[in-house]
């Protein structure tokens, strides 16, 4: 027994030895020969029984081969025809009464034809259910995963039994991450909707769960007014109202964040003002001008890039900030040296004065650049966006204002706090008078302090510039919310300024979700008056010119 086995085995391997061998001498298949056996598949289509055509169809999308979408496509448009003088299957689109020829092969123009050269395929409601069940496995074995994932989400929004298996067996297969939850969902769709028992059709929901946009939602609730089986019934109830939870929640957030980006434009906007109002006691009309003038200097920065160093574009910000902080700046001490240092201790003068500037300045834009909106762009990595669930966007835009708003009230801390400016910004406005005898240059902190204040919202410019339109118009639209900011956080001081302007922008998000954006701005303008009648110095009062008495 122990010798046959011995020779049993022997001879087994000597059949494995002799068929490797005959293998490995066989011919590999040329392309031409893969080619002319794809064209065989194609001819196959122009069967005359609808189940060889079924059959052919399965089996050229079994290939796998990109070409094949496209011959399908085109059969399920009724497009694929075959040419009465050689049975050569081709495609054909109309034009000028002639039908255009394509080979479906190659993909060349293969010249014109008339319709009586022509025999259209025909396709049946069950050949038509087969084509777009091979369209959609094709797809979904597309090299490409971008197509991979259209693919999946096609298929969600329309499922159909049918298609369960193929889903499947792109699941075994997928290795892109992105497109896998993709496919997890189009599946979970497929299977609640035609799965044979509830079991499959409860971990269906399941899967679904962790999803929260709103074609699950709609899913789950078309499942749950359905009569289908109450155990089913009751998992799509809770997976529904944990999807709405979750929903609600990210919407929060969604909002929180708005609101922080609103809130750093308001700081921007504002917190040059804070520093003019608190130390001068002016009411400075033309601020949002200062902030226009900002974001006119990036347009013109960007300009200059585009046409001089396009490789560059990039870097326009990073010289737009300095430039617009400048050019803002000098208009500042320019007009409190010209017209505001003859009108102190006659505020309505000085706000009809500045007003006035505000109009001389629009108009002088207006002259320059025309009244037109300007287009200043994104840099690369100030473009996109950060998507979370439940379609939350963070914008990366807005992520670096807030961040850019930040850093301004830092570094002008570090000048109220660390310098000899701010040390005499200080002075002035605790005490001018002491100040003056102490021989502080009042004028000279004047003129610096309308300057900083102009040369920050110059800043502010730039950074709105990447968020709305740069018009003549741009300051206005600020500059009223500015002066709210400024009362309710406290004159002229930099914490107030900060927490005045994140409360106003947070809660006038929240209050636009409830009741609109023009609801919402009147509702806080009034809580503002209210909470002035209760606190007149804000949030946190500083003394200045106007405490002197």
């Amino acid at each position: 027994m122990a010798e046959r086995i011995r020779t049993g085995a022997w001879a087994a391997l000597i059949a494995l030895a002799v068929m490797a061998t005959v293998l490995m001498q066989a011919p590999t298949p040329t392309k031409a020969q893969t080619a002319d056996s794809f064209a065989h598949l194609v001819q196959g289509l122009g069967a005359k029984s609808y189940s060889a055509k079924i059959k052919a169809v399965n089996r050229l999308a079994a290939t796998g081969d990109d070409r094949a979408a496209a011959i399908l496509q085109a059969m399920v448009s009724r497009n694929l025809y075959s040419r009465k003088s050689d049975n050569r299957i081709v495609i054909g689109s109309k034009k000028d009464g002639q039908l255009e020829i394509t080979d479906p092969i190659t993909g060349e123009a293969a010249g014109a034809a008339k319709s009586s050269e022509l025999s259209r395929l025909r396709v049946n409601n069950r050949l038509r259910r087969t084509i777009r069940t091979a369209l959609g496995a094709l797809t979904l074995a597309s090299k490409d995963p971008g197509k991979r994932a259209i693919a999946a989400q096609s298929i969600f929004k329309s499922p159909k039994a049918e298609q369960i298996e193929i889903l499947r067996s792109a699941l075994k297969k997928e290795t892109d991450d992105a497109v896998l939850p993709e496919i997890v969902r189009a599946l979970g769709a497929a299977e609640l909707l035609y799965g044979k028992t509830p079991e499959i059709r409860i971990a269906a929901i399941g899967a679904l769960g962790v999803y929260t946009d709103r074609g699950v939602s709609a899913l789950l609730k078309r499942i749950v007014a359905s009569n289908t089986d109450e155990p089913v019934r009751a998992a799509a109830q809770a997976a529904l109202e944990d999807i709405e939870e979750r929903v609600f929640l990210w919407e929060l957030l969604g909002q929180l964040f708005t609101g922080l980006s609103l809130g750093s434009v308001l700081l921007l906007a504002a917190i040059g003002l804070a520093i003019t109002f608190g130390v001068m006691g002016v009411i400075n009309m033309a601020h949002g001008e200062m902030v226009m003038i900002g974001a006119y200097t990036t347009f013109v920065v960007q300009e200059v890039f585009r046409s001089t160093f396009p490789n560059s574009f990039d870097l326009s910000l990073a010289v737009a900030i300095p430039m617009a902080f400048l050019v803002a700046g000098a208009f500042g001490v320019a007009i409190e040296r010209g017209i505001i240092r003859f009108l102190y201790g006659r505020p309505l003068e000085t706000l009809l004065a500045t007003w006035g500037i505000s109009l001389i300045l629009q108009q002088m834009v207006r002259t320059i650049f025309g009244p037109t909106n300007k287009e200043v762009g994104n840099p690369s990595w100030m473009s996109g966006a950060i998507e979370l669930d439940g379609g939350v966007l963070l914008t990366y835009n807005r992520i670096w204002i807030i961040v850019f708003s930040l850093m301004v009230v830092a570094m002008l801390a570090l000048i109220l706090k660390k310098t000899a400016l701010g040390l005499q910004m200080r002075a002035v406005t605790q005490n001018r008078r002491m100040a003056n005898s102490m021989g502080i240059r009042t004028g000279r902190v004047d003129a610096m302090t309308f300057g900083l204040g102009s040369g920050i919202a110059g800043m502010g410019g730039v950074a709105l510039s990447q968020i709305d339109n740069v018009s003549p118009n741009l300051g206005q639209a600020y500059i009223v919310d500015s002066f709210m900011v400024v009362v309710f956080g406290g004159v002229g001081n930099l914490l107030g300024t900060l927490l005045g302007a994140t409360t106003l922008g947070i809660a006038n998000k929240f209050l636009e979700a409830w009741s609109g954006a023009v609801l919402a701005k009147i509702l806080i303008l009034i809580a503002v008056i209210l909470f002035i009648q209760k606190r007149p110095s804000g949030l946190f009062a500083l003394k200045g010119r106007a405490a002197e008495g």
